[in-house]
């Protein structure tokens, strides 16, 4: 069994739910866990911030708040410090810096592509201790780079210095995103999720309804996600999801067809009217390729040109 773990390096309750995790999964060994990305804080700066001095912002402080409705951002602190301190964690418990995570997450996958899973929970467990517990900025290259070391990923800090990774967290992130993930950390099995930091006993019940379940083929997955992206309003999203499978699928009718429509979700319409030209085309009976050509056209200000589409779409329905 696979468990993925969508959680964001700067996220507290993601070190809480390792711990957990790790107590539910006690005496088994048909399990592998691999970290994805998640992003809590988009927006956090290329250059760290202390932590004292970004709550001062009103905005930082909204954001805080709306992690722990009923508490204020002091009592959140007081209580995650109690919950870290009971999983064992600290003594000291409190990360220092807002810290833009992304070069962590890419330490992080790219520990997994060089050694496996292994490899990468050692690397997250150094991330993740230093920023809760040593408190160190994880945004700072030179701090990852010690990291790297020290769990046996010699080569780690010389990728960071390339552009490693960089596509392989975008497109997990865009993964995410499809898949539903929307909580730091969120555990998930195939087509199962289980959000937030539950209790080892949680975790067990959740597991054990997750055995059997089915995978899918790896492309008919990217497919899926893309669609979800097209459904999120972020077609962008989608053509990167896209790209491996209009480069070894580029004849097939529905990747095809998915591209289309996010090229004309994105205003690409150039690029939309030439891949549905050529399916209407191919397809002369494709009802929904046709009335995306006549609407493409219509968005160009070729009325007269999109008429006869969309009127034979409007009758291949019937």
């Amino acid at each position: 069994m696979r468990i993925e773990i969508w959680a964001d390096v700067v996220c507290a309750w993601a070190y809480i739910g390792k711990r957990r995790l790790e107590r539910a999964l006690e005496g088994r060994d048909d399990v592998e866990v691999v970290w994805r990305p998640f992003r809590i804080d988009p927006t956090a700066p290329a250059q760290a911030i202390p932590l004292a001095e970004a709550l001062r912002d009103p905005l930082m402080d909204e954001a805080v708040r709306a992690c722990a409705p009923d508490l204020t951002p002091a009592e959140n602190r007081v209580r995650i410090s109690a919950v870290a301190a009971a999983e064992g964690l600290g003594p000291r418990w409190g990360a220092g810096w807002r810290a833009n995570s992304h070069d962590a997450h890419r330490l992080v996958a790219l520990a997994y592509d060089h050694g496996g899973a292994t490899l990468q929970d050692e690397v997250v467990e150094r991330v993740l201790h230093a920023c809760f517990v040593e408190a160190l900025d994880i945004s700072d290259r030179a701090v990852l780079a010690g990291i790297a070391a020290e769990a046996g990923f010699s080569q780690g800090a010389g990728l960071l210095d390339t552009d490693a990774g960089e596509v392989r967290v975008r497109e997990l992130l865009l993964e995410g995103k499809a898949r539903g993930v929307k909580t730091s950390p969120s555990l998930v099995v195939g087509a199962r999720a289980l959000a937030g930091a539950q209790a080892p006993e949680v975790i067990r019940d959740f597991l054990d309804g997750c055995h059997g379940a089915a995978e899918v083929p790896a492309e008919v997955a990217r497919m899926r996600w893309a669609e979800a992206l097209l459904d999120l309003r972020d077609p962008l999203g989608a053509l990167t999801m896209l790209r491996p499978l209009l480069e070894e699928f580029a004849g097939d009718r529905g990747v095809r067809t998915v591209a289309a429509r996010a090229y004309f979700a994105s205003a690409q319409l150039k690029r939309a009217e030439a891949e549905l030209a050529a399916l209407v085309e191919a397809y002369p009976d494709d009802a929904y390729a046709r009335l995306l050509y006549g609407r493409t056209l219509q968005r160009q200000g070729r009325a007269d040109q999109a008429e006869p589409h969309l009127r034979l779409a409007a009758a291949e329905k019937v």
